[in-house]
C-alpha cells in the first residue's frame, strides 16, 4: 500500500504547509500588530454614545468677544457645510438636530418639534455668542449627557465665524 516514499512526501507536505502558515501569520502580525512605527495616536476616533470623552483643549488667546467682533460671517457659512448633516436653517424643520435658524438669542431645548436629550433638559442659559462658543468648544463637556456626536471645534476664530454666520440669519 505505502511505502517510505509516500510518507515523507506526505510528512514533507505537512511540515510545508505548517512552515508557510506560521510564516504567513509572523508576517501578518508585525504588519498589523507591531508593524515597527512606534507608539502614536489613532487618526480617526469613532464617537460612542455613553463612552466617557476628554474635552477639545481651548487654545490661549485673545478674549471670545474680541474676535467675536471680527468675525467673518462668510467664513462662517463655509464652516456650515460640515453641520448641514445633522441641522437645517429652516424654520421648523428639523433633522438629527434641530434647526438651527434664529437659535442666537434662544433658550437651550425649545426649537419646535424637536425631541432633545436629556443633557439640554439640564442647561438654564441663553444661546449667547458666548454660551455657543462654549458649546462647540466641546459639546460633551457642556451638556454631558448629549446625544450630539459631534467632538467639537477647537479653533476660537472659526466658532467665531460660525456664530456670527447664524447670528447673520435671522436679523
Amino acid at each position: 500500500m505505502f511505502d517510505t516514499m509516500t510518507m515523507t512526501k506526505t510528512l514533507g507536505a505537512l511540515c510545508g504547509s505548517l512552515l508557510v502558515f506560521l510564516l504567513g501569520g509572523w508576517l501578518a502580525e508585525s504588519i498589523y500588530v507591531g508593524g515597527g512605527h512606534g507608539e502614536h495616536e489613532q487618526a480617526y476616533v469613532v464617537p460612542v454614545a455613553g463612552a466617557e470623552t476628554e474635552a477639545a483643549p481651548v487654545e490661549e488667546g485673545p478674549d471670545f468677544a474680541e474676535v467675536f467682533l471680527a468675525a467673518d460671517a462668510e467664513a462662517g457659512a463655509g464652516l456650515f457645510r460640515a453641520c448641514q448633516s445633522c441641522h437645517a436653517l429652516e424654520a421648523g424643520k428639523n433633522g438629527t438636530g434641530p434647526y438651527l435658524l434664529g437659535v442666537v438669542g434662544r433658550a437651550p431645548g425649545t426649537a419646535e418639534g424637536f425631541r432633545y436629550s436629556a443633557g439640554f433638559s439640564e442647561l438654564n442659559a441663553g444661546w449667547t455668542p458666548e454660551e455657543l462658543n462654549h458649546f462647540l468648544t466641546a459639546p460633551k463637556a457642556y451638556a454631558p449627557n448629549t446625544a450630539m456626536g459631534y467632538n467639537g471645534m477647537r479653533s476660537m476664530t472659526d466658532r467665531a465665524n460660525l456664530i456670527a454666520y447664524l447670528d447673520g440669519l435671522d436679523n
